[in-house]
């Protein structure tokens, strides 16, 4: 902020708070940046020094106050524990500290993002990183398909628009086949990033053929949203399974009074091709031949290739005879529903479940009106058949154009390791995001009290149920997605039946991959 601001925020005469402010200055506890090019303004920052010195405070205050309020012989039976305690077991992240030099980057930084709630507050936040990196910040937000368009039509290029781009996961093998993404380790030092902090599968998925081609900047795995409220009083338990699903919908299913069972991606093309494709991951079988390893199936080798399409099998059927299932007790208008539609009934109190993204959570978790705020359960896929539960991954990382110029690509990275650290991270968090690739954040005491659905996703990782097999990253997976979806829409409509919609997939799928 600045001198000016800062004093003013003092609440003491401005004689008194400039001179303290000065003596801060002069002891090392502020740092100065020139906010113009002639360097007469400055704004203020606090140091490292400052923020430590803050940290080690709070780390006495705390001690203290374990002495105050704990019993002799509780604290003799464990030195550690004190009042409160179970919620600050993890360090806490401290805030972001802004670059030691600014980038110097001609126009800014300029990003292009999927408009969705964690890139939003990204862009609430601009001033505030502008800060931190010392530049500009220029950010475009376009929908899921239009965003993809953008990337591609950018390649084409001769110097990309853009310093750094957010990329669904299942597009990795489709923009390095199309060389539009520069690989990290030609243009920064990986082990800065601390790779094993980020969320195992969110990581893996961002490789093809063995490169990282992207950071994760949101892992945001498709749960299943239960109101815990609703389920308690019904006397029901969490579903585990398919079966239970739909037995909980059925009871739940009251259309005479505007109540209905479940939503989920149902609209024709992409959104239901997503969701056909991890219901029959919820059966035990991806879309590929990939072959079974501990945990599920191995998608680290796609760039390997011949690969053969796996969608009118027995468990094809089983997966599509459960979406049919499923529409029984979905709201009338399910067929046109997608990414945000799904979840806003569920917000409004209309259904107790939701298949949803966890990005999504915001729209119910941080509005009191919302009768599911605070009364959200997360789970992951409830499986089918006796298979392994799985939450499949999903969520955007951000990457580096292969046509930057390449007088801006040392900041562009610099940039990106700023955007995706732990530091930015939980500032996403403390300023309305629900989504988080990190493990360290997810740790966090005040992230963990902000929200239960980061201890959930947590869980799902180390109990290895967070997987991207799903939706393997193929350089043809759109195209795969937006097929399964147009001929299983017909199938919810009744203009075909399973087994035709099935063979229609398949048949289709093949013709994309041999292309």
């Amino acid at each position: 902020m600045t001198p000016t601001s800062l004093i003013g925020a003092s609440g003491v005469p401005y004689a008194t708070a400039n001179r303290r402010l000065n003596e801060m200055v002069e002891l090392g506890l502020v740092d100065q940046r020139p906010r113009t090019p002639s360097g007469k303004t400055f704004s203020m920052h606090p140091s490292e020094k400052l923020i430590k010195s803050w940290m080690q405070f709070s780390e006495r205050a705390k001690r203290l106050a374990g002495q105050s309020f704990v019993p002799a012989e509780q604290a003799r039976e464990n030195d550690e524990y004190y009042f409160g305690g179970s919620y600050m077991a993890a360090k806490s992240i401290p805030p972001i500290k802004i670059l030691p030099e600014p980038l110097k980057l001609n126009g800014g930084v300029r990003v292009l993002v999927h408009g969705d709630p964690t890139f939003m507050v990204m862009e609430s936040l601009k001033r505030q990183f502008e800060q931190v990196i010392g530049t500009p910040i220029q950010q475009r937000a376009f929908s899921i398909d239009r965003l993809r368009e953008e990337i591609l039509r950018n390649a084409e290029r001769k110097n990309s628009m853009y310093d750094i781009v957010a990329i669904d996961l299942p597009w990795v093998g489709e923009l390095v086949s199309k060389n539009v993404l520069l690989p990290l380790d030609s243009v920064m030092d990986l082990p800065r990033l601390d790779p094993a902090d980020f969320h195992t599968a969110g990581w893996s998925a961002t490789h093809w053929d063995g490169r990282a081609y992207g950071v994760p900047a949101q892992t945001t795995p498709e749960l299943l949203f239960y109101r815990k409220d609703m389920f308690a009083q019904a006397g029901i338990e969490p579903p585990e399974t398919t079966d239970e699903v739909l037995r909980a919908a059925k009871y739940f299913h009251d259309p005479a009074h505007g109540k209905y069972g479940i939503a989920w991606n149902a609209a024709k093309g992409t959104a239901l091709g997503h969701t056909f494709l991890m219901t029959l991951a919820d059966f035990g079988q991806p879309i590929l031949d990939l072959p079974q390893i501990a945990g599920g199936f191995d998608a680290t080798h796609l760039a390997k290739g011949d690969h053969k399409i796996c969608i009118d099998t027995d468990l094809g059927r089983y997966a599509a005879e459960y979406l049919l299932q499923l529409l029984q007790y979905s709201p009338p208008n399910i067929l046109s529903m997608s990414w945000f539609e799904r979840v806003r009934p569920y917000a409004a109190g209309d259904i107790p479940m939701a298949y949803g993204y966890t990005l999504l959570a915001p729209y119910f978790e941080q509005d009191p009106t919302s009768p599911a705020s605070g009364k959200t359960g997360y789970l992951p896929h409830p499986s089918g058949r006796g298979a392994r539960h799985v939450a499949p991954v999903g969520g955007y990382a951000l990457a580096i154009p292969t046509n930057i110029a390449p007088e801006r690509l040392h900041a562009a990275a610099e940039a990106l390791m700023v955007f995706t650290s732990p530091e930015a991270q939980k500032l996403y968090v403390q300023n309305g995001s629900l989504t988080n690739p990190r493990y360290s954040v997810a740790a966090d005491p005040e992230v963990r009290r902000s929200s239960t659905v980061f201890e959930a996703v947590d869980g799902m990782s180390w109990r290895d149920e967070l997987q991207f097999w799903p939706r393997p990253p193929i350089p043809q997976i759109s195209e795969i997605i937006r097929a399964c979806g147009e001929e299983l829409h017909d199938m919810l409509r009744g203009v075909q039946t399973v087994k035709s919609a099935l063979q229609r997939a398949q048949e289709r799928a093949e013709k994309i991959m041999q292309t």
